[in-house]
């Protein structure tokens, strides 16, 4: 996959930039890490700048976080809860009254975490669809995601710019950034399974 990122940035400059962003955003297994920091290397040997790359990639960015909006706002709080309120919500231990409070909980103390999120991998793709669901409004959503996707790429560019032709040096070390990142994010989801369903046993 990597030369074949590389082979399409090298053909379509900024806009093979912006594609490969707004996928990325969407099937978070594309690395930005390759595409940002091979990105900030290009600088160095052909025409393009550093501060078009940074716009390119960010606007690829928004282009991938509002199809995920746009899928958790048809998903919707209700269709969810609809949904467990059936036999999948009782194997899960999950009913529409949880999906409510996650949303009520997302738009007065979770907005912080769109901004937050887009700085950590995969989850920097997958937060823009419970804003979508919780029906954050647009305009913020649209900045807190420009804001923290400026912050990513912008040090992913800069750091590629930095390595030059040892850029895959960079991409090393963020592949363990996002490996460490996982097994948190698993051990984090495992505490929190297990304290919700502990609540539910004891009711």
């Amino acid at each position: 996959m990597q030369n074949w990122i590389i082979d399409f940035m090298n053909q379509f400059g900024y806009l093979g930039i912006t594609l490969l962003i707004a996928l990325e955003n969407i099937f978070p297994p594309i690395p930005s890490e390759v595409i940002l920091t091979f990105g900030g290397f290009m600088t160095t040997y052909t025409d393009l700048k550093v501060i078009w790359v940074i716009i390119a990639s960010t606007g690829g960015s928004l282009l991938g976080a509002c199809v995920l909006y746009g899928v958790g706002n048809i998903l919707s709080a209700e269709r969810l809860g609809k949904l467990l309120d059936g036999k999948i919500g009782q194997i899960l231990h999950f009913n529409k009254e949880d999906v409510f409070k996650a949303c009520d909980w997302f738009n007065s103390k979770g907005k912080g975490t769109v901004f937050i999120c887009r700085c950590i991998p995969i989850v920097r793709s997958l937060i823009s669809i419970p804003a979508g669901m919780a029906k954050m409004k647009f305009g913020f959503f649209f900045i807190l995601t420009t804001a923290g996707s400026l912050v990513w790429n912008t040090v992913l560019v800069y750091l590629g710019v930095a390595a030059s032709s040892s850029w895959e040096k960079i991409v090393a070390g963020t592949d363990l950034y996002t490996k460490i990142t996982l097994i948190v994010l698993g051990v984090i989801a495992v505490i929190i399974v297990y304290l919700y369903l502990k609540k539910r046993l004891k009711k």
